[in-house]
């Protein structure tokens, strides 16, 4: 080829259809433009497929193996394939998982954390495309991050034997943290709101309590607002222990689940529950602050507490209220299906994994840990 000459290179990015595909449709422009700079001489032109990825029995993702079967005639140059699976090899997190001679990959988004997620991604995409175009860096990379890395958890370690000769694996306190997060935000806990619609009607109408008796109103005057506050934390506490003990959140370690592993599992619920409650509680005081302005008049109000009367005092109300209603909302969310609250609280992948430790359970030597 000549120094003019330019040739095109197809990357393939091949993700679950839902929030994965739609993350690497709207990376692959960006991704485009970074591997342009890794050579002048050569276009790239990467193509986005929605496709279920199936694991294997033993709940892996083998990247040779899929790469064929997701492009048997191999119109692509490079697959990469995007996971939502958290991963793990022994007390390391796996971000990433490359095939040199396949000339494909795998990166488990979770462990890309909460944000900057594009970036995050198109780095990572780039840097196993490196790898996969330079195997002499890849096989010589074991101490520190990849070239060009600035996310500093992150090391590689060529991986002999296997056909997935390069991993991406988080280390440190960090890393730890940056998959907590990323399962966090994997699980979309603001999907929870409408999915407990129930828990909403039972906390507005205990809310609504506190909007037409006078008791309440003193009460709330009278309340500082760290006390206030530690109430909200009650209430919200309260609503999210009654979540998970009644639709069976907890994980316990078991064979093939570690006690460190259930521990992150659970510490991403119990995120991911507060989070949810949390924007329950936000929509409910809103609705409250409008009833209770809509409702109690200045007059009435300042007669009742004996002093003028401002929206913070509005605000104090509904705040008590809301409190006094999400308790409320906790018995209410009993009322929601187990199946409807474990979809709001998990990305498919999680509720994969949950189930099928719930088949191996039920019935043991059948079933392989998604771990």
């Amino acid at each position: 080829m000549s120094e003019g000459d330019t040739r095109t290179v197809t990357l393939g990015l091949v993700a679950d259809p839902g929030p994965s595909a739609t993350l690497a449709r709207r990376v692959a422009p960006s991704v485009e433009k970074a591997l342009a700079r890794l050579d002048h001489r050569v276009r790239w032109k990467v193509e986005v497929r929605a496709e279920p990825l199936t694991l294997d029995p033993d709940g892996r993702l083998p990247v040779a193996e899929r790469a064929r079967t997701l492009d048997p005639g191999r119109d692509w140059d490079f697959v990469v394939c995007l996971t939502d699976l958290p991963r793990h090899e022994g007390r390391r997190t796996v971000l990433a998982e490359a095939a040199i001679g396949a000339r494909a990959a795998m990166i488990s988004l979770p462990a890309l954390g909460f944000a900057p997620l594009r970036g995050r991604l198109r780095a990572t995409i780039t840097d196993l495309v490196t790898l996969v175009l330079d195997p002499a860096e890849a096989t010589g990379a074991r101490q520190g991050p990849p070239r060009g890395r600035r996310f500093r958890p992150i090391r590689r370690e060529p991986v002999p034997g296997s056909d997935q000769d390069v991993r991406l694996v988080l280390t440190g306190w960090r890393g730890h943290t940056r998959l907590l997060l990323g399962m966090v935000r994997d699980n979309r806990p603001w999907r929870l709101v409408p999915s407990l619609s129930k828990a909403i009607a039972a906390a507005s109408a205990a809310a609504a309590f506190g909007i037409f008796y006078p008791t309440i109103w003193a009460m709330a005057d009278a309340l500082s607002p760290p006390r206030l506050a530690m109430i909200s934390m009650v209430a919200v506490t309260a609503m999210v222990s009654w979540l998970i003990v009644h639709n069976g959140l907890w994980e316990r370690p078991h064979e093939g689940l570690r006690r460190a592993r259930a521990g992150l599992f659970n510490l991403a619920s119990v995120l991911t529950l507060y989070l949810g409650v949390g924007c329950m509680y936000a929509v409910l005081f809103t609705f409250t602050l409008v009833a209770a302005t809509a409702v109690i008049s200045g007059e009435y109000l300042e007669t009742m507490l004996r002093h003028p009367v401002t929206l913070a005092d509005y605000a104090t109300l509904s705040w008590l209220s809301s409190s006094l209603g999400t308790i409320a909302g906790a018995l209410g969310s009993s009322l929601e299906t187990e199946e409807a609250i474990h979809r709001a609280a998990y990305s498919k992948r999680e509720r994969q994994r949950r189930a099928q430790r719930r088949r191996r359970e039920d019935h043991p030597g059948t079933g392989a840990t998604l771990e």
